[in-house]
């Protein structure tokens, strides 16, 4: 399901960033876009849809930091949505870390990839040609 919800925000957007809020290579990357112009789609892992479910064995369960912990009668399960994202793009894309960055649905890498491209004067190229920017915005 996490595989499928990453290859389908891919493939929707021109451009997009797998990041966590903290990082600072993410705040990298997403600053270079954004001055370049360029629009793009953001996943913030660390605070991506977490799911609830409710049950009947008095556990709280924390998937991303395995917390366990009787809470009456119910079973409440925090699925850390954004930590499945993440280990589907690892079975993806091979890369485990964050930023993940995408362009015009092909896998660019992280921070040192993408600032390299742009070093070498071709992020900018395929921007446009993924239509993140116009021509007018270069």
């Amino acid at each position: 399901m996490a595989l499928q919800k990453a290859k389908d925000i891919v493939s929707a957007n021109p451009v997009v960033v797998f990041s966590k809020s903290y990082c600072p290579f993410c705040v990298d990357v997403k600053q270079l876009l954004q001055q370049l112009g360029a629009s793009f789609k953001a996943i913030e892992l660390d605070k991506e849809n977490p799911i609830r479910l409710l049950g009947m064995v008095g556990f709280i369960v924390c998937g991303s930091i395995g917390l366990r912990r009787r809470v009456g009668q119910h079973k409440c399960m925090v699925l850390g949505d954004g930590s499945d994202i993440q280990a589907a793009l690892f079975e993806w894309t091979g890369q485990r870390t964050v930023p993940n960055v995408f362009i015009g649905g092909k896998h660019i890498g992280g921070c040192d990839s993408t600032m390299a491209l742009h070093k070498e004067g071709k992020l900018v190229p395929l921007l446009t040609e993924a239509g993140a920017i116009t021509k007018s915005s270069v």
